[in-house]
Order: C-alpha cells, then structure tokens, then sequence
C-alpha cells in the first residue's frame, strides 16, 4: 500500500512539474517524467525506451507516408491552414480530423494526420514580383526548406516514399482525462519518445481528439546464450573425486558478529546552516530515505507530526495540488531553473502566485510522520543534499 501511495504521489507531482513549466525552456533530454522507478514499484518502462526507433524523416513537404496513411510535420509558424494550403487539403476537414482550430499556430515538429492521402505531386514555383526579386510562396506560413535538386525529368516535383509496414506506427486519438504519460503507460513506450515523435510543447500537454503516433520500437539487446553444437547436450560439470578433493575452506560460523561502522545521522548534520549550500532543510528532522535516481527522486525527511514545513530558499509558488490521497504537493520556482517540491504535509500556509522567503512557512507535516523534499533542475532530478546548507 506503502508503495501504490508513493507511486501516486509521484505522477501527481509530475503532473504539476509539466503544468508548471518556466516559459524559455526545461531540459527533457534525460526525464524521467512519469517517476515510475519512484519508491520501488513495478512500472519500469526502461526496456522499451532504450529500444525505441527515431522517427522517420518528412519528405520536402513535410509528409511522412506510411502504408495505411499519411501525416504531416508541422514546420516553424505552421498552422492547420497553411499545411492544408502546401498539400492541396481542404482547411477545415483538416482541422475537424486532428480537433485542432485551423489558425492555432503549432509547435514545430508537431504531427497532423491528414484524412486521405496526398500524391507526390510539384512544389508551388516561387513568385516573382515586378523588381525581379523572387518572394517564397510560403512566406509566414513556415521555414523556408533547404534547395534539394529534384529527382531527373521531373523539374521540382516532390517524391513521396512509402515506408515499409514494419515501420507503421500505431495511431492512438486523445481521451478526455489523458495524459502524456498515461499513454506512454498504455502502450509502454518512453514519453520522451512520445514527445519527440509528436512535437508536444515542454508542457506535454494534449488536447482531446489530438491524434498521436505511437513510436515504434526498435530491437532490445537479447541476453547472450551458451549454444552447443546440434545434437550434443549441455557439457556436464566434472563432479568431485577422490583424486581431486574439494579444496579446503575455512568458513566462519554463522553466529560470528559482524563489524558494522556507526550509521551517521544525515538529518542532525544537515539542520544546521554551514553556509556552503543554496538552501535549507525544510523540516526539521533525520534524513530517513537518501536520494536514488529512478528509485527515490528526492529525500524522506522523519517529521512529528505537526512539526512546521518551511521553503527552502526564496522563489513564488508555482502550483499546490493533491495526491490521490488528497494530500497537498507544492512545487516553489527558484532562480536558475531550479524547482523544490514538497509533499506529505497539511494545513497549506501559501497560495500559488506567492512570493515566498528562506524559512516562509508552507504547513505541517502529516500524522505519518514524513516530509518527501525533492529538487529538480528544469524536471531533471538531482540530490538535495548537494544544495542544502
């Protein structure tokens, strides 16, 4: 149960990290977004997100075509309106089949599925005005592509390659409810596969009918296996003779006491300010469960209960939500990209928006006794122990 409650917390505390992501950048290059290594449990997608396959490259058009269909990447200032116009579709049927506003501008390297299929066909020629200067015909409408020769005889037209079946991807269309990671769960790939095969904002966020490609995974390593020769069985071990007997042993008895150094109190050495780290303990207390990525994204502080929860360093309130459980999570922006989160506390002293100082008081900590303290750098965890004083 243990367990399942941190699991919980842990994709509830993910989900304010993306809702509340700074304008400008977070590095999602190595998240773990959905946690689900956090606290031990069995959701460990690892496998399939070193294996999964990069997506194929769009064709001039931006067209990516597959056996069963066809989908568009979306370039810089892309909107449903202008890649209708660069392959010939209708606007709105285009909008209606990716539930999408047609003159909302898209993330660059976003996918549109297109309703039926477009033929390799000629790129418009570029327009030439009165002063003899040549204008591009998608101007605003997206970046301007590199100048690729055409294939022979056919004076820039483009070339649509079909992808062999093998490499199709599934499509999955957004429910209500749905998130980034709820769908990398359901078909057991990496969101940062997911998010890079479908250009989704540093947000991760989705909208409902937004139709997805599932990417497609590679080859895993299969574990190197002792073969024999056809017709011959496993070699068999030479047993023991009374030529050659066992070698002699000495062995300690199991009641031999064992030499254990003494465990240091992390919680006693870190509550005083030393003066060497960017913030401080929010609680006071020992360090109960140390910092393991993939495991325990940030450290167990043991609290009593009602033992006040304060901010680590000064910063505004980024977002306060709950748990499953109802159990409030805050999530405080500092400078540098840097974000602390707190969790397993009650009566919330703070609103989101607030600027708050080194030592504001955020609530108390819970009857169970434990105050789980993260620090993340953009959404990439790191040890807390490492900035506190």
């Amino acid at each position: 149960m243990a367990k399942f409650r941190q699991a919980a917390m842990a994709a509830s505390i993910l989900a304010v990290l993306g809702a509340c992501s700074p304008q400008g950048g977070l590095d999602l290059a190595n998240l773990d977004p959905d946690l689900r290594g956090w606290g031990g449990g069995g959701l460990n997608t690892a496998p399939a997100a070193a294996a999964a396959a990069p997506r194929p490259t769009p064709d001039q058009r931006g067209v990516i075509s597959y056996p069963g269909y066809q989908v568009a990447i979306a370039r810089q200032g892309d909107t449903v309106a202008t890649i209708a116009a660069r392959l010939g579709l209708n606007v709105a049927e285009l909008a209606r089949y990716n539930a999408i506003d047609p003159n909302v501008p898209m993330n660059p390297g976003a996918v549109v599925a297109l309703p039926r299929r477009v033929a390799g066909g000629a790129m418009p020629a570029p327009i030439t005005s009165s002063t003899g200067q040549v204008s591009d015909p998608f101007a605003g409408q997206g970046m301007r592509q590199a100048n690729i020769p055409p294939a022979a005889g056919a004076a820039g037209a483009v070339t649509a390659t079909t992808l062999p079946a093998s490499a199709q991807p599934r499509q999955h269309v957004v429910a209500a409810g749905e998130t980034a990671w709820s769908v990398a769960r359901k078909y057991d790939v990496a969101v940062n596969d997911l998010a890079k095969w479908n250009g989704l904002p540093q947000s991760m966020s989705l909208r409902v009918g937004q139709r997805l490609l599932i990417p497609v995974a590679g080859q895993a390593p299969s574990p190197l296996a002792s073969v024999t020769a056809p017709g011959a069985g496993s070699p068999t071990p030479r047993p023991p003779s009374s030529a050659e007997p066992l070698p002699n042993e000495t062995t300690r008895p199991a009641n031999t006491p064992v030499s254990t150094p003494t465990s240091p109190n992390l919680g006693q050495t870190r509550t005083a300010a030393s003066g060497n780290g960017r913030f401080r303990m929010p609680a006071n207390g020992a360090i109960i469960r140390t910092y393991e990525k993939g495991k325990n994204e940030g450290i167990d502080i043991s609290a009593a209960p009602g033992t006040p929860v304060s901010a680590a360093g000064s910063g505004t309130v980024a977002a306060i939500t709950r748990d499953v459980d109802q159990v409030p999570i805050i999530v405080v922006r500092h400078e540098g990209n840097l974000m602390t989160v707190y969790a397993g506390l009650d009566d919330v002293a703070v609103t989101k928006g607030q600027k708050v100082g080194t030592g504001t008081a955020l609530g108390k900590a819970r009857s169970q006794g434990v105050v789980h303290f993260e620090v993340r750098n953009g959404f990439e965890s790191v040890d807390p122990e490492k900035y506190l004083n």
